[in-house]
């Protein structure tokens, strides 16, 4: 039943690249098979639940401006009002899944035992909503950052009450992301950092921070959720030093408490400009250590200094990011997640459909891209050729030599290297070849 926000707006269809119709995929073909499998089961689309439905178009400097037949969002009524909506939305898309915090899908109600009957409540109506229409839940996870309660920090709050309000909240998430067949759970710690060290005990709430991460993971072993428990690398905003700045932080972090065969990364793009990276050097990074789960992928303007969530445009840094995916052997439980929104003056629900049509082309254009450079073999042949001398036997078994040998060998074989070109350019120009 038709609940009337998208009025006049069809089924989305692949039409083809020759296409002019404004809500058609050009480049989003499901069925098109890529390097052995669907496009579809490559790309696991996901529409996030906050920025799509929940976002009221407010910014720093100016408050709502989308007004939805849902606002306020503060009963259960227009909580599933807002539900009703949404799958609505996935059934024009036809994408396989979506996401969400806590705060997205229930009112907030003041206190923890009406929050939790909220947020079961609309787990089974969201349940309902699955079963009836085939979308599936990539991830849930809570919303750890915006009630002031969490102002400074949830796992690594000073305050052991709200530690205990944090868990509880965290459990509660879990809960209904393994009752609704979730293939990953996400901590998005978007306040575990500090702002300045004259009131901060760094060492304490490191600790802090882990215990917490392990219980999640004992949990998850206890219910039996089969799903990946992601953390989400945020650099600065809104804490000025976040404790998961990055993604080699967090592997480091991970490693030190010993929590690395237990939990992967999820990657945003605009988390990764902020940070001063790539994002194809953070997917490298994660990929390399095994720790690579799902993505977020959206973009920043790169004018600003803040995560301002635009969906993706630039098919060039969508193909690198995915030949990472690819190179790595692709999405288990992970997929690619729309942490994007619309800007505030975009404000028609055609609007809404539109931007997460040209983000799912972007995606997979840059997909078969990427495909195409790795079947090609370009690069890695280019790798394998400048690297080539570490494979002979000589420099193995300087390896496992010392200085003193080392150096003795320098001066009787009279050895003075001299450089040798990194031809990026002439890499850089391959790569314009398939993008």
């Amino acid at each position: 039943m038709s609940t009337g926000f998208f009025d006049g707006i069809d089924t989305i269809r692949y039409e083809g690249p020759q296409s002019t119709s404004e809500l058609a995929y050009r480049h989003y073909d499901p069925d098109e098979m890529v390097m052995g499998k669907r496009m579809e089961d490559h790309l696991r689309f996901a529409v996030a639940w906050w920025h799509s439905f929940a976002w009221e178009g407010g910014d720093p400097f100016g408050g709502q401006t989308f007004v939805r037949p849902w606002h306020p969002q503060d009963d259960m009524g227009r909580t599933k009002m807002k539900a009703d909506v949404a799958f609505e939305m996935f059934g024009i898309l036809g994408q396989p899944f979506y996401c969400w915090h806590d705060a997205d899908i229930r009112p907030e109600m003041g206190n923890y035992a009406d929050n939790l009957a909220g947020l079961e409540e609309i787990t089974d109506y969201m349940g309902q909503k699955q079963e009836a229409t085939g979308t599936r839940l990539l991830w849930g996870t809570a919303n750890l950052f915006s009630h002031r309660r969490f102002m400074s920090g949830a796992a690594t709050n000073p305050d052991p009450e709200v530690f205990a309000f944090a868990a509880a909240t965290v459990k509660g998430c879990i809960d209904a992301t393994h009752k609704l067949g979730g293939q990953n759970y996400v901590l998005w710690g978007g306040r575990e950092g500090y702002e300045t060290l004259l009131n901060t005990d760094l060492g304490r709430e490191a600790d802090n921070m882990a215990r917490f991460l392990s219980m999640v993971v004992d949990y998850k072993h206890k219910i039996g959720f089969e799903g990946t428990i992601l953390v989400e690398p945020k650099p600065q905003e809104p804490s000025k030093h976040q404790y998961d700045y990055d993604v080699a932080t967090c592997i480091g972090f991970l490693r030190k408490y010993g929590l690395q065969d237990d939990i992967k990364l999820n990657i945003e793009q605009g988390h990764a400009i902020l940070a001063g990276h790539s994002f194809e050097h953070e997917l490298a990074l994660a990929a390399t250590e095994g720790m690579l789960g799902s993505i977020d992928m959206n973009r920043n303007d790169y004018q600003s200094g803040w995560d301002t969530d635009q969906f993706p445009n630039n098919v060039p840094e969508v193909a690198l990011a995915y030949y990472q995916v690819l190179k790595m052997g692709g999405f288990t439980t992970g997929g690619t997640n729309f942490d994007a929104k619309l800007r505030r003056q975009s404000l028609d629900p055609v609007d809404l459909v539109a931007a997460h049509v040209g983000g799912m082309d972007i995606c997979a254009r840059g997909l078969k891209a990427a495909a195409a450079m790795l079947e090609d073999g370009g690069l890695e042949q280019a790798l394998a050729e400048r690297y080539a001398g570490w494979d002979t036997p000589g420099a193995q078994a300087m390896l496992q030599s010392d200085l003193g040998a080392i150096q003795r060998r320098v001066l009787e074989e009279g050895i003075n290297p001299e450089p040798r070109s990194g031809r990026q350019e002439r890499l850089e120009n391959w790569v314009n070849r398939f993008v």
